[in-house]
């Protein structure tokens, strides 16, 4: 999934913004929006947040500042634990022609010491929009680990699964009767990147625009497509 490598593959399948969503770290969206505006792609930055809970959380934003000056809270937040290359694989920062710029040693793949409602209050804090992501997974999901929908933080916008039957899902899950549902890749290899998940119609491509199109304001929508 290096930039370039990425970036080719969402040209040859027509989409047209995307996101990256690391394991509570930013540190590699600078590379990846490189290659991305220079293919003319729109880009914006993300990071998959694990709580307290571990509950996994995505995170948007549209101010590249910000969303740096957040992910530094979020690393300062997380315990400093070394990370094991051996099992868990060399953790790069790499930039845009896929030089590795250094090597990161504390482990990504821990839980930040954030609770749900801290989380969700700092991506606010630093601009951004928070998202429970993949609620119907079995694992690090809000529902998994808690096993509702908790009164605060109040979601309009759930993640969901790529190959989850919505409306079967809904039918079980009556508490999320008029919730916006936002479905995604969650590719972790090339081969599993789809553009057959998600269409937003927006005004532009701004995260800020996802919560309108979750409003249904001004002919903005999300449709969630794919059902088998």
């Amino acid at each position: 999934m290096s930039p370039s490598a990425l970036v080719n593959r969402l040209q040859e399948l027509g989409i047209e913004w995307f996101a990256i969503t690391d394991h509570n770290s930013m540190a590699n969206c600078p590379a990846y929006q490189a290659v991305a505006l220079k293919a003319g792609l729109a880009f914006s930055w993300g990071v998959e947040i694990q709580t307290m809970e571990e509950i996994h959380l995505l995170a948007y934003f549209d101010d590249p500042a910000q969303a740096q000056a957040f992910d530094q809270e979020l690393y300062n937040s997380l315990l400093p634990l070394a990370n094991d290359p051996e099992f868990f694989g060399d953790q790069v920062i790499i930039d845009e022609n896929e030089n590795i710029l250094r090597v990161e040693s504390r482990a990504l793949i821990n839980s930040s010491t954030w609770d749900i409602a801290t989380a969700v209050d700092q991506v606010k804090a630093f601009g951004g929009l928070a998202i429970p992501a993949h609620v119907d997974a079995e694992v690090n999901s809000i529902i998994s680990q808690l096993g509702f929908l908790p009164a605060y933080p109040d979601f309009t916008i759930l993640g969901i699964t790529a190959g989850l039957r919505l409306a079967e899902y809904q039918s079980m899950h009556p508490e999320m009767a008029g919730k916006t549902f936002l479905r995604a890749s969650d590719a972790h290899y090339l081969n599993d990147l789809r553009k057959d998940v998600c269409c937003l119609c927006v005004k532009e491509p701004k995260i800020s625009e996802i919560e309108l199109a979750a409003l249904k304001l001004d002919g903005r929508y999300i449709d969630t497509i794919h059902e088998n």
